[in-house]
């Protein structure tokens, strides 16, 4: 169909995607730059410091949040797919609704990896990590800190809304919605594609003490995508990792578990293999009760030995 990004070529496309990423971007920072002490009275230092007392400045804080999700990664991939085709909703996935079996799978898989994921973060606490590096990261735990704060269930309703579903929702349409559709397209190399996009995904959120557990959650992510073709399965097992946390931080502010959720804890490696082994055979069953959405185009036969398994882009 003329008239559509569909028939660009793949470059083009991610050059107009990322194009899109960083023009709302800097339309982002240059507001929050120029309009965040005049509707504040507080200056972006005061609230990168963390040192955050004003009740109402920790509620613009948790707005900026919310509009980072909306501006930098909503906008600009919706507005790709539907200059993509007439037909957004099917290309990224969303159509149709996921079954109530393929909803269980993905969230048990999702579940199931966060030992896997906790035995390479351990790991990963070991790296050699520049102190300017350390220091961001403790910077953004701390900012992070104050907007979890939640003396209140209207609180706790307030943070799953704005730290769980809307980034979840934002972040599943741009990273694999459309970022590892165009990287598969470009590769034709399927299961690369999936786990560069988890690395993007990873680097982009700034915190490399932080960095492997991000690349398993966001492979199985991907893996989710890839296998159901449905989009809202990695929505839901997005939603399920963050709001999981946001309720177990609310549960420990109010005495009802002892444990801190914010805090570290050794997974042993059998642990670790076996929660990896069980995320697998919930893929594969995954895999076996969906149709997957074919993602690449068509090639020629002599090209097939190129091609991972998962196929042809329908829309093509």
């Amino acid at each position: 169909m003329t008239g559509y990004l569909k028939q660009s070529p793949p470059a083009l496309q991610f050059i107009t995607f990322f194009g899109f990423f960083i023009g709302f971007m800097l339309i982002y920072n240059t507001a929050l730059m120029l309009l965040m002490e005049p509707l504040t009275g507080h200056s972006l230092l005061d609230l990168q410091n963390g040192d955050i007392k004003d009740p109402n400045l920790i509620g613009y804080l948790k707005i900026t949040q919310f509009l980072y999700s909306i501006v930098v990664y909503l906008v600009p991939a919706a507005l790709f797919a539907y200059l993509w085709q007439p037909y957004p909703g099917s290309y990224l996935g969303l159509k149709p609704a996921p079954r109530a079996l393929q909803i269980l799978l993905a969230l048990m898989a999702m579940y199931s990896i966060t030992w896997f994921g906790g035995y390479l973060n351990n790991w990963n606490q070991t790296w050699n990590v520049p102190q300017a590096a350390r220091d961001m990261q403790a910077q953004a735990e701390k900012l992070v800190g104050v907007m979890l704060h939640m003396p209140s269930v209207k609180d706790l309703f307030v943070n799953l809304m704005l730290m769980a579903i809307v980034p979840a929702i934002a972040e599943e349409v741009f990273f694999r919605g459309v970022f590892q559709r165009l990287l598969i397209q470009s590769t034709r190399r399927v299961w690369l594609s999936v786990f560069l996009t988890a690395v993007f995904f990873s680097f982009i959120h700034f915190e490399m003490l932080g960095f492997m557990v991000r690349v398993v959650l966001g492979f199985v992510l991907g893996a989710i995508y890839v296998l159901s073709g449905n989009l809202w399965l990695s929505i839901f097992a997005h939603i399920l990792n963050n709001g999981s946390l946001v309720v177990m931080i609310y549960l420990f502010q109010q005495g009802i578990i002892k444990t801190d959720p914010t805090k570290d804890t050794p997974v042993e490696w059998y642990i670790a293999l076996f929660s990896l082994v069980v995320s697998v055979g919930l893929l594969w069953a995954l895999r076996q009760k969906s149709t997957p959405m074919l993602m690449t185009a068509p090639v020629q036969k002599a090209d097939n030995d190129q091609i991972d398994d998962t196929g042809v882009d329908e829309n093509q």
